[in-house]
């Protein structure tokens, strides 16, 4: 038995979703332009085939499918560095864009990137047996990270987003940890930064720097710290 899956994703035009790839590393391996555009592209094991529609609109896009490898950071830190030379800048909100680097609640460590056709690439590396979302903490401030999170990245709802860390951080009768606060502010930046919110991404920014952790604090909030280093570039 040797079969295989491969995505057939849609996109308004060929040719921006296959410079968009090649800028990443992957060959062009197939392309047609009748009677029907159609195109497909491969780095490694990661195959992905295109059909172009005209009254598409890639804005609107609910297209998405998952890449599983073993070394996710590695790959993150490839597409960051090629898209960052070919742009003059790593794109992280528009189309494309590319997302952080991040853990999540259901044993995957992962990154999202969206093409200019609109389809969500999902690139992660299983970090546990078990692949159920964990139930959310009861605790106020891991709660809000909690589901932040997951409309930020699994729902690519940052407006959601921002909404429950601000109302977090309005509150005045529990005060988080600074580990939490780190996060907090780390995830409105990065969601502010999404929505085009300038003045909100770098007052988080600002609010982050002026957090101190301990050594193994910084060790604990490593990709938030990373994440903030990227959205202060």
């Amino acid at each position: 038995m040797g079969e295989k899956t491969i995505p057939i994703l849609p996109c308004r035009t060929i040719q921006p979703v296959l410079d968009f790839y090649t800028t990443l590393g992957f060959e062009v391996t197939f392309q047609q332009k009748s009677p029907n555009p159609y195109a497909a592209v491969q780095r490694g094991g990661i195959q992905l085939h295109f059909f172009a529609m005209k009254q598409y609109e890639p804005a609107e896009s609910f297209s998405t499918c998952i890449v599983q490898t073993d070394d996710v950071d590695e790959l993150h830190e490839t597409f960051r560095a090629r898209l960052k030379a070919a742009y003059g800048r790593v794109p992280n909100r528009g189309l494309p864009r590319i997302g952080p680097l991040k853990n999540t609640s259901h044993g995957v460590r992962q990154f999202l990137m969206t093409d200019p056709g609109g389809n969500c690439i999902r690139i992660g590396q299983q970090t546990s047996d078990d692949q159920h979302h964990r139930p959310a903490p009861r605790e106020t401030f891991a709660r809000a990270l909690h589901h932040a999170a997951l409309l930020a990245d699994s729902k690519e709802d940052p407006a959601g987003a921002a909404k429950i860390i601000d109302r977090a951080l309005r509150l005045e009768d529990e005060r988080p940890t600074p580990v939490q606060l780190l996060r907090l502010l780390a995830l409105r930046a990065d969601v502010a930064t999404r929505l085009g919110d300038t003045d909100t991404a770098t007052s988080a920014l600002a609010a982050a720097s002026a957090v101190h952790l301990t050594a193994a604090e910084q060790e604990s909030v490593r990709d938030d710290l990373e994440r903030l280093a990227q959205l202060s570039d």
